[in-house]
């Protein structure tokens, strides 16, 4: 069992570190979650990191590391925030948790949606946080400029995400994103991406996982004005016909 009071002051211990809190209510809820991830594991492949101390570090730590990009967001009216291919709901649920934010996760692989549906429901938050199953394109059709904040990790290449998250955004919302690694390359395609869809390369932040876990890059852009491409555009042409 991984959330234990023990786990708890450890998780803690741990964002302090970036200058992260969190009350313990929401972290004893992260820790549940990763609970349910691991036992619904062993009838459906979510993830490859069961052990519980690489599990808190590689989802829970790793999910919040976001966190300090998305305080530029400032919304009287309450913040939506879209996870873009959440898979077992990781960065979505603990942030969801964090933040309190009314939060849509979404992947296109209706066997995890199902599970973070359950996810959700078993953490008793389905107030602000929900699970569907559609692709980022098709929800652009559906809510366009509906979002705040648009978060994705190790989904996907750079340029792909600006395009998906362009059509999505508020004007002023943000897309932040996780990467483990990122070439000069991909960094320039993104860049370019985003000056013909409207949105502007705001900030890079990198970070040491604890335990030599891994190193992150978190990458911040934000919508400025309308995109010079129509989009959403066709299902699929982002990864495969990508505008630069």
């Amino acid at each position: 069992m991984i959330a234990t009071a023990e786990n708890i002051e450890k998780l803690d211990t741990y964002l302090k570190a970036y200058d992260i809190s969190c009350d313990e209510d929401a972290l004893g809820k992260m820790l549940l979650h990763l609970d349910l991830v691991v036992e619904k594991n062993k009838v459906m492949n979510l993830t490859r990191i069961v052990d519980p101390d690489q599990a808190i570090v590689r989802h829970v730590v790793d999910s919040l590391l976001l966190m300090p990009s998305l305080s530029g967001i400032d919304v009287a009216g309450g913040v939506r925030l879209l996870d873009i291919g959440t898979g077992a709901g990781f960065p979505g649920i603990p942030l969801a948790l964090a933040t309190g934010y009314k939060t849509v996760l979404i992947d296109s692989v209706g066997k995890k949606v199902n599970a973070v549906a359950e996810f959700i429901r078993e953490l008793g938050i389905e107030r602000h946080a929900e699970a569907l199953n559609i692709r980022a394109e098709d929800l652009a059709r559906k809510q366009a400029g509906s979002f705040d904040l648009v978060t994705a990790r190790a989904v996907d290449e750079l340029r792909v995400l600006v395009e998906y998250a362009s059509p999505l955004l508020k004007k002023h919302g943000l897309l932040v994103v996780s990467k483990a690694n990122i070439t000069d390359d991909e960094l320039v395609l993104g860049k370019k991406t985003a000056s013909l869809v409207g949105v502007q390369y705001v900030s890079r932040e990198t970070y040491e996982l604890p335990d030599d876990a891994g190193h992150r890059e978190i990458l911040t852009f934000k919508k400025i004005g309308k995109s010079r491409v129509k989009l959403p555009r066709q299902n699929g042409s982002a990864k495969h016909k990508p505008l630069v």
